[in-house]
């Protein structure tokens, strides 16, 4: 006798999964019918560049699972991670606030820096404030399920930031940045207790933590699978250190001239062949995204799980990766810790079978802080009215309505960045502006301030009216002259 699951249920019942209902959300875009609540998977990568996929351009790495998610959703060509490193834009994506109103702007360590050494919660990074509004906690309201997998760094343990006290039923992985500047961990977090891998004691390197978190994300999937469920997976690939299992690497060891990485003082270890180890490293995270293709496909609820991939910034300099040779960051100027469109211009996809056009390519301006109000109309739940991001609904599901971006912002101790338009500002130290036209200039090589000084003074007051005062994360004052 078959099963009845919730998908075999909608195809006896007939019942459709939309309504046309007016959402309570602040866009105020298309809602979902609240009788049949759609799961939501997030794999996010670590330092995953624009162009390091297949779909977006890549030619020496392979990663087909990605590239098939995108022929079966909607691929963006215009989305934007929260920031240019890990922290501030994690941050960002689950409290729908862009860096000037963000609470978290940096990789900020609190604490004792050693908080990721085996049962130490002195340490870690910033930690976001208790009662803050996260996705989670809005979707727990809405009876769903939560689970977060990887690499948290928006507070430790036992701190305010735990995730556990952010809305998170479940988490495994990494708590703190540092800890996880290795694969091979003498422990991991598990739902706030420690646990042990003692197979990884000494240094050694037998247990690859990336394994065990993918496992971890699919069965609490299975786990879930009756109910609405959110499952995070802020994954820890590709971000160095080049670490993979040789087995992983066998298709790419030799394909290319190789020159020893031999570490370095951040603490990244060596590798003898870092081209491979990465390629190897971003395929690794394609078959991660396959089984959890597959396993919703097995389950019986793909056509009800809205499935999104992103990146949350642009891709690294370090550890001995080579970004220049994969040409990762593709046509864009920067890298990882750059407001240049490299640092934060990151891929995007998602699926959503029935809902979203198969193969669909979209160049709506977008960032990381739509996604708690789009996930919101999605679900029938309320966000915030004093968010800065706007509901996608529209856009994801081809309708009319679809609300835009008067600008986009984002900052970095130092560096600030707006888009506004095709215009992009980017300013230094409180600093002279240097002006850019997208539509022209996707380098961001041309600064042409001088041509257009009303857009250059429009830019100026929003540099200032964007952003308000953080303690923690102070913007770098304008650099004085020294007197002779």
């Amino acid at each position: 006798m078959t099963s009845i699951t919730r998908r075999n249920f909608l195809k006896i019942s007939g019942t459709g999964i939309f309504g046309v209902l007016v959402s309570n959300c602040k866009s105020n875009a298309l809602a979902i019918d609240n009788k049949i609540k759609p799961n939501i998977i997030f794999i996010l990568a670590d330092d995953l560049g624009y162009a390091e996929v297949g779909c977006y351009g890549q030619k020496k790495i392979k990663t087909p699972n990605i590239d098939k998610l995108a022929k079966q959703g909607m691929k963006f060509t215009q989305h934007y991670s929260g920031n240019p490193v890990c922290a501030p834009s994690r941050c960002t994506l689950i409290t729908g606030m862009h860096n000037g109103h963000g609470q978290v702007r940096g990789n900020k360590q609190v604490g004792g820096k050693e908080g990721w050494k085996l049962g130490n919660t002195t340490g870690g990074q910033y930690p976001l404030a208790k009662g803050t509004v996260t996705i989670a906690n809005l979707l727990k309201k809405q009876g769903y399920a939560t689970g977060a997998f990887g690499k948290w760094g928006l507070g430790i343990v036992d701190s305010t930031g735990d995730p556990q006290k952010q809305g998170f039923d479940h988490f495994y992985g990494y708590i703190c940045q540092r800890q996880a500047h290795t694969y091979y961990p003498n422990h991991l977090w598990n739902d706030g207790k420690v646990e042990r891998i003692p197979e990884n004691d000494n240094m050694q390197r037998k247990v690859y933590s990336h394994d065990l978190i993918s496992q971890k994300a699919l069965d609490f999937v299975r786990k879930y699978k009756d109910q609405p469920f959110f499952c995070y997976v802020p994954s820890t690939i590709p971000h160095v250190a080049l670490q993979v299992p040789e087995e992983n690497m066998k298709e790419y060891k030799g394909k290319w001239p190789e020159t020893p990485f031999k570490g370095n003082p951040q603490g990244y270890t060596s590798q003898e062949t870092p081209r491979a180890a990465y390629a190897a490293m971003v395929t690794t995270l394609d078959k991660e995204v396959g089984r959890m293709m597959d396993l919703v496909k097995e389950l019986g609820i793909e056509d009800n799980t809205i499935f999104i991939f992103s990146s949350d910034n642009g891709p690294t300099f370090n550890g001995g990766s080579d970004s220049k040779f994969f040409e990762s960051a593709g046509p864009f100027r920067g890298l990882k810790c750059s407001v240049y469109e490299g640092g934060i211009r990151v891929p995007m996809i998602v699926r959503w079978p029935g809902k979203i056009k198969a193969g669909s390519v979209n160049d709506h301006i977008s960032a990381f802080w739509d996604f708690m109000p789009t996930l919101c109309d999605a679900t029938g739940s309320t966000s915030p009215s004093n968010i800065d991001g706007i509901s996608m609904l529209p856009t994801w599901l081809g309708k009319k309505g679809q609300k835009q971006h008067e600008i986009l912002y984002w900052e970095l101790g130092n560096q600030q960045a707006i888009r506004m338009g095709n215009w992009k500002a980017v300013r230094m130290n409180q600093g002279d502006i240097k002006l850019y036209d997208l539509s022209k200039d996707i380098h961001e090589d041309n600064d042409v301030r001088a041509i257009n000084p009303d857009i250059t003074r429009k830019m100026e007051k929003l540099f200032v009216s964007e952003r308000t005062e953080c303690e923690a994360f102070p913007l770098a004052k304008p650099k004085t002259k020294k007197k002779k």
